[in-house]
């Protein structure tokens, strides 16, 4: 988790909105990535669907089965459906979706893993155990806020 946050801080330094995520399989991580909405003009480019494009390619399969994603926020009902159809096995995220949307964000509010289970998906979805990593993983929205170079959409 420490990594994707690192590469959300790399991607509000490049102006994009503060959300990263890693691919793990095996334990090793595969690929990193970060939101990049604001730099391609792209509203799909939201930090776990980039990973799971880089992922896919990396592993050179769409089938990322025995991977683990790693992301500093709750994935959003787009994210979740990409990381279900990409047969990701597990999720885990630091801040929540009410975090994101109490620093903005146009979140629809959906209890990521209640929506996986409802929607009949066999993900995994938890929240990091680690309090304080949970809490940088919030206030990565302050920084974002501090750094000011792209709004929240």
């Amino acid at each position: 988790m420490l990594q994707a946050v690192a590469k959300t801080r790399e991607g509000i330094a490049a102006g994009n909105s503060p959300f990263g995520a890693c691919v793990v399989k095996n334990g090793s991580v595969v690929v990193c990535a970060h939101n990049e909405v604001w730099n391609t003009t792209d509203p799909t480019c939201h930090a776990e669907v980039n990973a799971i494009r880089k992922a896919a390619k990396a592993l050179d399969t769409i089938d990322l089965t025995g991977c683990v994603m790693y992301t500093t926020c709750e994935p959003c009902p787009m994210c979740l459906s990409a990381i279900h159809w990409a047969k990701i096995d597990r999720v885990v995220y630091g801040a929540t979706i009410a975090d994101a949307a109490t620093a903005g964000f146009n979140e629809l509010k959906f209890d990521a893993k209640r929506l996986a289970k409802e929607g009949g998906s066999n993900l995994a979805v938890e929240r990091l155990s680690d309090p304080e990593v949970c809490r940088q993983c919030a206030e990565l929205f302050q920084e974002f806020k501090s750094a000011a170079k792209a709004g929240v959409y």
